[in-house]
């Protein structure tokens, strides 16, 4: 399907109309149009791969979707939503939906010491066209509900004025268009290894390299469901690696690490002779079976039988090894004889390499034996329903090969065993896949949140959650014997809801293995050991009892607290303690999508410890169509984040808190007024003693949101506590120099400049990097920081290497106010 449908909002009376387009061979020329999930009449209607309603009523109102197919099969599309108002309805609140944020410690706002402070938010919902506006197939007007007023208020902080700007009214405009990228590495599954120079294809079509780290960043084209990506290696080490990567829809950019299997070594094969390859890597297990080659079975592209030696490489991915998961190729999916895209359940895939022995030319094949043992298959119902599949490489689809059926036959002299035989020949395609259609699928639902106090509106967006479905050994629900499919989705503004695997009569017959990442940062897990607390991980007794929770971390402190593991237990319709999730049946994916808050769900958080970050222009990093164009706005340009730190060292006999207060200081609209706090904790230097260092962000200079004229931002960095400034780096401060005005420095218990407009580096401690994804940028720059190099990446403090200021801080006696406190609290000519 390469036109989807797209969702669209009218008034009674208007006309709408819905398009769809897929590819195929033969080319697609029957389409079916679906409302509410049934068929509409193509005689009433008269569509084809149009669907025109015209003078539509408040009745017409649901969801739509087309299904095009020939003799060769079948594929539906995405469902659009199509919402119609009654005359005189709004689709766009002028009131602003409640959105709070937090304010500095310095700021509580009630009686009970609370600091959220209610901004308003315009939902990026889409609006009704104008009377008389007709879009083309495949295109729309393009509005939505967005900011149309914001106001400045001023809140009383610890005896001054916090200035804040919030949403007066929103109303209907152009709608935001972000770019949707999906960035990452790419990287070998057994050293990591990365894939340099790699060739990156989207469909048939090359788009790309891969960078000499590994690193790649694609675009994703409008209106794409489903982005499938193949990277191949140039070198042939690799096999090529098909995946189906999350993106945010709603834009901004996806970080995801890709993995590529290693190629088995090639073994020499007599082409004149009968030759049985096996199929299997775990070790100290029997193989799942073998590929059997008989004798003069091997062809060139012509047709022309070849004769010779052969050098074939057979790599199986075997899923009893639990670390080949990443490694997989697509995300084990097809189409079914409607069109819908359904899971498979995997028992092996493995990718054929053969080549003629002298030229090295590429080889097919006729027709060859697949068996598989019968006796590792331990769900005996799908021995009646493995088949053999083959990868379409474009699409990212599985498409059937073949039935393997049961046969007898031996392994040695003595041992029979039933095996299941099937047969396929090999051509263009070269990656295969023992697998099984399974209808017992669920959803699960899954919230990330910016801190573990797992406030509603901390929900972080973006977050890729990736589930791998295990199934466990009976009695060993911890120690799975094999992973059977994964799937991955981006957060939204509600969370995820991801397919899985499940049963309704053995709660454990199939687990999940959960994770979250955030820019390549990995999100926590909520703990469930020393005490399970059904509050903490999101989900209500008794349920949560059968679901089994564990981090990974319940046995062996030493192990990772990233993960969990549950077992995917149906609920039970019947059971009133069931029907609030966090598991839902697979047909009840819209209950899942818009579960509300207070629906039991599983969660992950972020650790930011002592970290704040306050923008006078509230923003979502995590949420791109929460930014607002607006002079005082942190980051200027939606499309593009450049995030600056800079690095300040502590001497002293404890860690200390740092703040950046960030002001207009040369743009005529801005100069002296707020743009945002920053405050982190400095972090200690392992290797010196009463040494720490911190890395903090600052507004970057540059252009403003209106793209005319530079600001050089206004930057003060203040240590709380009783410190002086005592070393200011030399090249850091030449720059300044030579870049005039050059803010005064007299006080010494802090350090000011008006920030560079060049990027500079560690040389001079200022850290710069310009990513798509803010979050993904600030991590990056603050690795360098760390690191005090120019492309390093660490998580340890190297205090004194790449610094720009030195403050020497003492203890700071009981009961004694600190320079930092008298300073927001100073009046404001001060």
């Amino acid at each position: 399907m390469v036109l989807h449908p797209k969702t669209k909002v009218r008034v009674a009376g208007q006309e709408v109309t819905f398009c769809c387009k897929a590819s195929g061979i033969p080319m697609p020329k029957k389409y079916y149009w679906y409302h509410n999930g049934t068929l509409m009449e193509r005689k009433v209607h008269r569509y084809g791969s149009h669907l025109v309603l015209r003078g539509l009523s408040l009745e017409q109102a649901g969801t739509y979707h087309c299904k095009a197919s020939t003799e060769a099969g079948a594929i539906r599309s995405a469902p659009a939503e199509l919402t119609v108002l009654a005359q005189g309805q709004q689709s766009c609140k002028a009131e602003p939906e409640l959105s709070l944020v937090e304010l500095p410690n310095e700021c509580p706002q009630d009686a009970t010491g609370s600091r959220y402070y209610n901004v308003g938010r315009c939902p990026p919902a889409p609006c009704a066209s104008s009377p008389g506006e007709v879009a083309a197939c495949g295109e729309d007007a393009g509005r939505c509900c967005g900011v149309r007023r914001m106001e400045m208020r001023e809140i009383p902080c610890a005896g001054s004025l916090l200035p804040i700007k919030v949403v007066a009214e929103c109303g209907c405009g152009p709608c935001a268009q972000p770019r949707v990228l999906v960035q990452g590495r790419v990287t070998a599954a057994d050293t990591g290894e990365p894939l340099r120079f790699g060739q990156i294809f989207l469909g048939g079509r090359k788009v790309g390299f891969t960078g000499y780290k590994g690193s790649f960043t694609i675009e994703v084209p409008p209106d794409t469901r489903r982005l499938v990506a193949r990277f191949v290696d140039r070198q042939q080490r690799f096999v090529d690696a098909v995946k189906v990567l999350p993106f945010n829809r709603r834009g901004g950019a996806v970080y995801q690490e890709v993995k590529m299997l290693r190629k088995k070594e090639p073994v020499a094969l007599d082409s004149s002779q009968s030759n049985a390859i096996p199929l299997g890597e775990a070790s100290g297990q029997e193989p799942i079976g073998e590929l059997v080659l008989p004798a003069g079975v091997f062809l060139r592209p012509s047709g022309e039988v070849f004769k010779g030696t052969v050098k074939a490489s057979v790599t199986f991915l075997d899923p009893r090894d639990m670390a080949t998961a990443s490694a997989a190729s697509s995300d084990l999916s097809f189409a079914n004889a409607e069109g819908e895209i359904v899971p498979l359940r995997t028992y092996g895939m493995f990718a054929v390499d053969f080549r003629e022995g002298e030229s090295g030319a590429a080889l097919q094949t006729g027709p060859v034996e697949v068996r598989m043992d019968a006796g590792q298959v331990w769900m005996p119902e799908h021995l009646q329903k493995m088949k053999l599949w083959s990868l379409n490489p474009e699409t990212g689809l599985w498409e059937e090969e073949g039935i393997l059926r049961q046969a007898r036959g031996s392994r040695g002299k003595r041992e029979e065993r039933t095996f299941l035989v099937g047969n396929l020949e090999i051509r263009e395609r070269r990656l295969f896949n023992l697998d099984v259609p399974e209808d017992r699928r669920c959803f699960v639902k899954v919230r990330a949140y910016s801190n573990e106090k797992f406030n509603p509106y901390e929900q972080l967006e973006g977050v890729v959650i990736s589930l791998i479905n295990l199934e466990p050994q009976p009695g060993y629900p911890a120690n799975p014997r094999a992973w059977g499919r994964f799937d991955s989705v981006v957060t939204g503004p509600n969370g995820a809801c991801l397919p899985a695997f499940c049963d309704s009569q053995r709660p454990d017959a199939y687990s999940a293995y959960v994770t979250a990442t955030l820019g390549g940062e990995e999100l926590e897990a909520v703990a469930s050991s020393p005490k399970l607390n059904p509050n903490a991980v999101g989900v209500s007794q008794p349920y949560l009892g059968k679901l089994g929770y564990r981090r990974l971390d319940h046995d062996d402190p030493n192990l990772k607290k990233t993960a969990f593991q549950i077992n995917v237990a149906k609920p039970d319709a019947n059971n009133v303690d069931e029907t609030n999730g966090p598991i839902y049946p697979y047909r009840s994916l819209e209950e899942c999508e818009e579960a509300p808050v207070s629906a039991n769900h599983l969660r992950f958080y972020r650790v930011e410890v002592d970290k704040y970050e306050y923008n006078v222009v509230p923003f979502k990093e995590s949420d791109l169509t929460s930014w607002t164009g607006d002079y005082l706005s942190w980051w200027p340009n939606p499309q593009e984040f450049r995030a600056c730190f800079i690095k300040v060292q502590i001497e002293g006999p404890q860690e200390y808190m740092v703040r950046s207060r960030n002001v207009g200081g040369s743009h005529p609209r801005t100069r002296g007024q707020l743009y945002g706090l920053r405050d982190t904790r400095s972090v200690q230097d392992m290797l010196l003693e009463n040494t720490s260092g911190a890395c903090v962000e600052f507004k970057c200079s540059g252009m403003l949101f209106d793209q005319s004229l530079v600001d050089r931002t206004l930057v003060s960095i203040i240590p709380q506590g009783s410190c002086r400034r005592t070393a200011i780096n030399s090249l850091l401060r030449e720059y300044l120099s030579r870049h005039p005005p050059v803010a005064e420095n007299n006080h010494t218990a802090a350090f000011t400049m008006l920030g560079p407009v060049d990027p500079l580096g560690h040389n001079y401690g200022i850290y710069t990097v310009t990513d798509q994804n803010p979050r993904l940028a600030k991590e990056i720059a603050i690795g360098r920081c760390f690191d005090g190099t120019s492309d390093g990446f660490s998580r340890e403090m190297k205090a004194n290497v790449g610094t720009a200021v030195t403050f020497t801080c003492q203890e700071r006696p009981p009961g004694r106010e600190s320079f930092f406190q008298r300073l927001l609290t100073a009046p404001a000519e001060a």
